[in-house]
């Protein structure tokens, strides 16, 4: 359970990693994957060389989910440039709602009772931290900020059912799924800005430090332990990531979102662990307990 949280709070330093670096949201989603790749790519051949060569098809849908992975992350570089890191990371959590009524539409796996109730309140939330009610919305434009964290948590969703029909391995599609992340950043960057390519420091300080701590590190070490740990761990880990990243924000980086976007904020947040239970099955006296584990969200 340990590694699993240290996972999680490392991956919460994401958005605030990237105000800091304050380059082009295409700069920074550019050079997180790049720096990642060099490792990435190790720790793929290590597991090559245990499982042997990734499938063909396994390498075609991580090919795919890597165009996906590159659109998330342009929009969500975006997201925090206009609504502020900690918002921007809570409207990632969308991506689960997202998700469940893909599987519904397209592998017919009806959503449970709890995420259906909870949908409409969760969207409830992402109103407040739009700002339309609000004349003292936090970030240069809410309403963006909330449009591309939704661009976001869309591409993010397509890009986990991707992974999900792919291999069940873990370092080589998401190798092979950074890589291509990287050259279609850089090919689709002039559609979002465009991208300073030339590196610069202090900016490349911490973005090579978003590269090696939360896109390498801290995905590995919650890969490596949620298929392992009880369904309760997950909601956790959707509880802790978001909110450690609105309190880091306000600590470090100053960001004060309004009591409204606050009170959106939660409700995302609590609609997320809500709607992410599912119905435990009926045991019998003398049945071991049996914990299912859960897919988490970014």
């Amino acid at each position: 359970m340990l590694i699993a949280v240290v996972g999680a709070l490392i991956i919460s330093t994401s958005a605030p990693l990237v105000r800091l670096a304050d380059v082009e949201p295409a700069t920074s989603a550019f050079f997180r994957c790049a720096y990642a790749v060099p490792p990435m790519i190790v720790l793929a051949l290590l597991e090559r060389r245990r499982l042997g060569p990734l499938p063909a098809r396994s390498r075609t849908l991580a090919w795919l989910a890597g165009l996906l992975f590159a659109l998330d992350l342009l929009f969500w570089h975006h997201a925090i440039d206009y609504v502020g890191a900690g918002l921007a990371t809570v409207l990632g959590n969308l991506q689960v709602f997202i998700v469940a009524f893909a599987a519904w539409a397209f592998f017919r796996e009806r959503p449970s009772n709890p995420l259906m109730i909870a949908t409409p309140v969760v969207f409830g939330g992402v109103v407040l931290i739009s700002g339309v009610f609000d004349n003292a919305a936090y970030g240069s434009d809410p309403m963006l900020g909330v449009l591309a964290g939704i661009a976001t948590s869309v591409s993010y969703a397509a890009f986990l059912l991707l992974m999900k029909a792919g291999s069940q391995r873990t370092a080589g599609p998401l190798a092979h799924a950074t890589v291509v992340a990287t050259l279609a950043i850089a090919a689709l960057s002039p559609l979002f800005g465009g991208a300073d390519f030339a590196p610069a420091w202090p900016a490349h300080g911490w973005l090579l430090l978003l590269a090696l701590g939360p896109q390498v590190l801290g995905w590995m070490l919650i890969t490596y332990t949620l298929p392992r740990q009880p369904a309760a761990l997950t909601a956790l880990l959707l509880l802790v990531q978001p909110m450690t990243t609105v309190a880091l924000s306000a600590v470090v980086l100053g960001e004060r979102p309004s009591p409204l976007q606050l009170a959106g904020c939660v409700v995302i947040v609590l609609g997320v662990l809500y709607g992410s239970r599912r119905a435990q099955p009926a045991r019998t006296v003398g049945e071991h307990d049996e914990q299912v584990p859960k897919t988490s969200t970014v």
